[in-house]
């Protein structure tokens, strides 16, 4: 291991009446990628700070190789008392020039002679990249980097971040971010840090490990409150078991969809149907928006029009989860609003069911009064909510998402960020609806929320419709997306974002070709009509050999469990660790085999 670059020994940070962590020992090598992980509330930034150098620990040594040029960019960063947006990324001794900062700002599309004041979330978050990168970091702190970000800029920051000569420490929800990037990973929990040399894909798998351990020390000392604690913390196993049986309803409402869209004919014939009409909640036909594109003249009237919405039909069904996907301004939250009747098209119509019945959940959870208890926001101050007509306690209702049953008489203002959000997402799904609209929900949430969110998403009755960049989420999530590019075109597909955006990675050059070139005829079908014998032998067989492997598993862990085998027989503790590993191999050769053939079995209807 190279030496590191940036590091602290024995850190420890007071905060309120006791500590928020302690002798931690974390360092930075000069070319890591490092995720840095932990729920709302755990102190993550805080520590970024520490490692920035912006604040001072109560214990602890920092150690930094002179001359290592540390660089934070910040989640909120404060944009108070510039004129521009030029103006705040040059700020500063240590402040960049103004021809580095505009190098940056050119690739990521912002204008930085644009007024602070009245630069959206977007055009500051692109603003404070700027900064940042022209700083020419050795060591990047990242918090939130694609927060208000499109997927243009995400995926701009991901490839320069891929280059980067240099290492990072990056904060984020965007699970598709942290994968393609990270290749070590810190988690912080309950006031202690984890490393671990893998990326960001491997962490539900260690974690999931990490709590099983701790699960089974829990049983030997027959400790209930280090059980509650890892119930409270994640419930990996079983999160997983109904998540991947959620994945396969979506695989199936995705298929079911994609038949009936199909192609333009049969999209028409789809829509003639009276089953499809009767269960049809919001109907577009040929709708079309634009807005004026200048400043208004002397009479009040727009010199041009930006069409946004063109000649779009589409009809959301049942049930549907729409995802709404594009970059900034291409026309995502107005076509949010001309599917829920907000605004009226310019031409065209949209109709609603009348009973049609919506909430809307946005980043409201500023609208919480802070000197109210959770009890009162979720239960008028009682002891039972009415969650969509039935009756809970407040404090079952609080484990369902993920808080400690004794916050209810907690104050809202002593909330994190994020525990507001999750109260603000427990509030409104209990109330009755049949329609859900979320506009970028994932902003501030941390990893297990946003787990929970998709989960509650996943067992709503009703329709979605939803805005988001998070593309792992979109993937997880909705049945159809709905994709813009800017030109007023939008594109319907069946399935998550991956699927949108395999359809326009499609190559323009190779439907050139195929188009000039002479028609032939097509070639006659080479699909397998069924499974070779060995691999039908395989599908049948490995179900009930990964149960044999998961009790010999089972045996050999209680017989590791007792704490005296290893100084009474070394040789057999040794042994059965051995023989353990080899299970454990395995056992996943065995479920990644399983897995591809059920892939296959599927293909072949």
């Amino acid at each position: 291991m190279a030496a590191p670059i940036l590091s602290y020994e024995g850190l420890g940070l007071v905060q309120g009446s006791g500590w928020l962590f302690r002798e931690l020992d974390i360092y930075v090598g000069a070319r890591d990628r490092l995720a840095l992980i932990g729920r709302n509330g755990a102190g993550k930034t805080t520590l970024l700070k520490l490692l920035a150098g912006r604040i001072d620990p109560d214990e602890g040594k920092r150690t930094i190789v002179p001359g290592t040029h540390v660089v934070m960019l910040e989640q909120e960063p404060d944009f108070s008392g510039f004129a521009t947006l030029m103006d705040f990324a040059v700020a500063g001794t240590d402040g960049p020039s103004e021809h580095e900062v505009a190098a940056i700002a050119d690739q990521l599309g912002i204008d930085m002679a644009r007024e602070a004041a009245s630069a959206s979330g977007g055009e500051r978050r692109r603003a404070a990249i700027a900064r940042a990168l022209a700083q020419n970091p050795d060591v990047l702190l990242l918090d939130e980097p694609t927060n208000h970000l499109d997927l243009a800029a995400i995926d701009w920051l991901e490839s320069w971040l891929s280059r980067f000569a240099g290492a990072f420490v990056a904060i984020s929800h965007d699970r598709t971010f942290l994968t393609r990037l990270t290749r070590q990973t810190l988690w912080l929990d309950r006031g202690s840090i984890r490393r671990k040399e893998i990326g960001f894909g491997g962490f539900d798998e260690w974690t999931e490990a990490v709590f099983a351990e701790e699960a089974r020390a829990a049983q030997k000392l027959d400790s209930k409150l280090r059980l509650e604690a890892h119930w409270l913390e994640r419930g990996v196993t079983a999160r997983r078991k109904r998540n991947q049986g959620r994945l396969e309803k979506l695989k199936e409402m995705r298929a079911t969809r994609a038949a009936m869209i199909g192609g333009p004919g049969v999209a028409k014939l789809g829509l003639a149907n009276d089953d499809v009409r009767s269960k049809s909640v919001i109907v577009a036909e040929n709708i079309s928006k634009a807005f004026s594109a200048t400043p208004l003249d002397a009479n009040g009237k727009g010199n041009a029009q930006r069409t946004i919405i063109k000649d779009f039909t589409f009809r959301v069904q049942r049930g549907d989860r729409i995802g709404i996907v594009g970059a900034n301004g291409a026309g995502k939250s107005t076509l949010l609003k001309l599917l829920t009747g907000e605004i009226e098209p310019d031409s065209g119509s949209v109709t609603l069911a009348p009973t049609l019945d919506g909430i809307v959940i946005d980043q409201q959870r500023s609208l919480l009064s802070p000197d109210k208890r959770v009890r009162d926001i979720l239960a008028d101050g009682g002891d039972w909510v009415e969650v969509r007509g039935v009756k809970k306690h407040v404090q079952g209702y609080l484990k369902d998402f993920l808080f400690d049953p004794g916050v209810a008489e907690t104050s809202v203002g002593a909330l994190s960020g994020g525990e507001r959000s999750r109260l603000l997402l427990a509030r409104e799904f209990a109330r009755e609806s049949n329609l859900l609209v979320l506009d970028e929900p994932t902003n501030d949430l941390d990893l297990e929320t946003l787990d929970l969110l998709q989960e509650v998403i996943a067992d709503y009755q009703g329709t979605v419709l939803l805005v988001s960049h998070d593309r792992d989420f979109l993937d997880r999530t909705v049945t159809v997306t709905l994709g813009l590019d800017g030109s007023g075109k939008v594109d319907i597909v069946a399935g998550g974002y991956a699927d949108w955006e395999a359809k326009r990675s499609k190559p323009v050059a190779a439907k050139s070709k195929a188009a000039s070139a002479s028609p032939a005829p097509p070639p006659p079908p080479q699909q397998r009509k069924k499974l070779s014998y060995k691999d039908q032998r395989d599908y049948d067989l490995l179900p009930g050999r990964i149960e044999e492997i998961d009790a010999e598993m089972a045996g050999i862990e209680a017989e590791l469990s007792d704490g005296h085998l290893f100084t009474r027989d070394n040789a057999k503790f040794m042994a059965l660790t051995e023989k353990l590993e080899m299970l454990r191999t395995e056992k996943a050769t065995a479920e990644d085999r399983w897995l591809e053939l059920a892939e296959e079995v599927e293909g072949l209807g």
